[in-house]
């Protein structure tokens, strides 16, 4: 038997579980502000898929604390995806520690993965309806 093959963890997908205190409030914050529907759901979860990933929405007694990115999105223009987010609603973190600060919302981060091909990446973060840090990323070539 080669490595490769005890290895399951690296050979399947990766999923993203984001806790709900209130699922249905969640509902309406996906759907109206990032503009995202459900493919699935069950009693206390919603899945969604985006780019070929998944994500769920789940029923939760408790909270992330929201002060680091639990899920982000890779996007090209990050400008109008930020300015779209915005018209609807969606309140974005201004940042300003060392190293890191956001001019209307986005910021430049120096460096990237080198398997990426990128120098840098521009990001952007907001919380959802329940309290979670989720982020936007354009890759710098």
């Amino acid at each position: 038997m080669k490595a490769d093959d005890r290895n399951h963890l690296a050979r399947g997908p990766v999923a993203t579980r984001l806790p709900a205190q209130d699922l249905d409030r969640a509902r309406r914050f996906y759907s109206e502000q990032l503009g995202l529907e459900p493919v699935d759901e069950r009693p206390g979860g919603l899945l969604y898929r985006c780019g070929g990933a998944e994500f769920v929405l789940f029923r939760s007694a408790g909270a992330s604390p929201g002060t680091f990115t639990q899920m982000a999105w890779v996007v090209d223009g990050i400008e109008t995806v930020v300015a779209e987010l915005k018209r609807r609603g969606v309140v974005f973190e201004e940042v300003d520690v060392p190293g890191l600060r956001t001019r209307d919302g986005i910021a430049e981060i120096e460096g990237n993965y080198p398997s990426k091909g990128a120098r840098g990446e521009r990001g952007a973060w907001f919380r959802d309806s329940e309290g979670n840090m989720l982020g936007i990323g354009e890759p710098v070539v």
